[in-house]
């Protein structure tokens, strides 16, 4: 397993991982398997989605906040990020993604992203082999 850390600059943002991912499985000379990818925060997590076309993003994190805007007169969390746990949780915390011939098993146009939700600040993903 390894942890890896970023910095994210934005209070949302989505940050394409699927490199440190894939270097992670090279470094480990997997052939098949799997490799789990989970985030260390409530306020961040991980999904696989386009990485082709920059404006999926725009909208994903355009489209989260119509659905959970970050001030709501009901939200009671007295940190004032309730938007920032409801987004971690419609997006999940992890992802499972195969591995054949050493390789990412991803579709042409998928990548892995590291969703901030709560930016910026510090952050930590952890990697682990299934194999």
């Amino acid at each position: 397993m390894k942890i890896i850390q970023i910095e994210t600059t934005k209070r949302d943002e989505m940050i394409d991982i699927t490199r440190a991912v894939q270097d992670f499985v090279d470094f480990k000379d997997v052939s098949t398997g799997a490799v789990i990818v989970q985030s260390l925060h409530t306020t961040a997590g991980i999904t696989v989605n386009e990485n082709a076309d920059p404006d999926v993003k725009t909208d994903f994190l355009r489209r989260l906040d119509e659905v959970f805007p970050w001030e709501h007169q009901s939200d009671l969390h007295a940190e004032g990020n309730t938007a920032a746990h409801l987004k971690t949780s419609t997006t999940g915390h992890a992802q499972t993604i195969l591995i054949h011939e050493g390789e990412l098993l991803l579709g042409t146009w998928q990548g892995i992203y590291f969703c901030e939700f709560d930016g910026p600040r510090k952050r930590s993903f952890a990697v682990s082999l299934l194999s």
